[in-house]
């Protein structure tokens, strides 16, 4: 068994590869509707409960690819997503139960060091905005959902909290808060990691770009800061050369296997791992301050395998 560093200090002077896609790797079990926590069909996060085999067995095909870190399947844990399912005064026990799962499996591995990052993804609302639905939501009651959630995943042992596939900069203000808010009730600091979610043209939903993004939560004391989803690498070379130029920050650059495109009603990623591993070469070239990669929607063990070969031949 070797010593397990710290996850900042592993990551000064060397770049960790992530894990891929979790939902379309589900696909392949071909999940039912009575597979489901209460037959809830599409609440994935609750076939870590109802068939841990299935999620262990992704997070261990992840790590035998090569990845260094692996994401909790809780991205729809927080306590407004669960509220959807019926599960909402459960959040912190159901984050608990999940990432655990994660901590186990990346215990089976003793070669190298392997950590464990609790996603959060966001919660549906877009309180930025003046849709009289999406916008019309307090603000304490998106915090608490978060800080429900961060709670759970630090009980459960993850090594670092990421707030991903973000597309409201101030619900990302609020996770923030909401996480400090946590490790300040539970006495304990982990690192706080960062994803926006930008399309084709550097615009967040809401139309932000990549500098006023940065710039809203750059003092927040967030550790590191990237871009996830929604395109593949190619599109995000222009935001990732502003961050590279411009933030303190190290980065974290998780593109999809390419824009998603419509495949009789479903959501089809054509970009094979090869040419990932063509466009993540350059990225990871050219970007030093670039310390953490892996793939998004999309992307498989087989993805995952090359993006492996990247970092180990620099």
């Amino acid at each position: 068994m070797i010593d397990k560093i710290k996850l900042l200090d592993a990551l000064k002077n060397k770049t960790l590869l992530l894990d891929g896609a979790m939902g379309t790797e589900i696909q392949k079990f071909r999940p039912r509707n009575e597979d489901y926590l209460d037959r809830h069909e599409g609440f994935n996060d609750s076939l870590s409960i109802t068939k841990p085999e299935w999620i262990s067995q992704i997070h261990r095909n992840y790590l035998n690819a090569g990845s260094d870190c692996i994401e909790t399947n809780t991205f729809s844990s927080n306590t407004i997503k669960l509220r959807e399912f019926g599960y909402n005064g459960s959040t912190e026990i159901i984050n608990t139960k999940i990432s655990k799962l994660a901590v186990d499996v990346c215990s089976e591995f003793s070669d190298t060091p392997r950590y464990v990052l609790g996603s959060m993804g966001p919660t549906g609302f877009l309180p930025s905005s003046n849709d009289p639905t999406l916008g019309q939501i307090p603000l304490i009651e998106i915090k608490n959902a978060f800080k429900s959630q961060a709670i759970g995943l630090i009980n459960g042992g993850v090594d670092a909290l990421l707030i991903e596939t973000s597309q409201d900069m101030l619900e990302v203000k609020l996770a923030i808060d909401a996480s400090q808010d946590a490790m300040s009730k539970m006495n304990i600091k982990i690192p706080i990691f960062v994803n926006i979610t930008l399309d084709q043209y550097g615009r967040m939903l809401l139309g932000t770009n990549i500098q006023a993004a940065y710039t809203i939560i750059s003092d927040m004391n967030i550790d590191m800061f990237g871009l996830n989803c929604s395109t593949g690498p190619s599109e995000m070379i222009p935001s990732i050369q502003w961050l590279n130029e411009h933030v303190d920050h190290k980065l974290l650059v998780v593109p999809n296997a390419g824009i998603p495109k419509n495949k009789n009603g479903d959501a089809f990623y054509d970009l094979n791992p090869r040419d990932m591993k063509t466009s993540m070469e350059y990225i990871l070239s050219k970007y030093d301050k670039i310390r953490i990669i892996g793939g998004c929607c999309g992307t498989t063990p087989e993805h995952i395998k090359l993006l492996r070969r990247i970092i180990d031949n620099c």
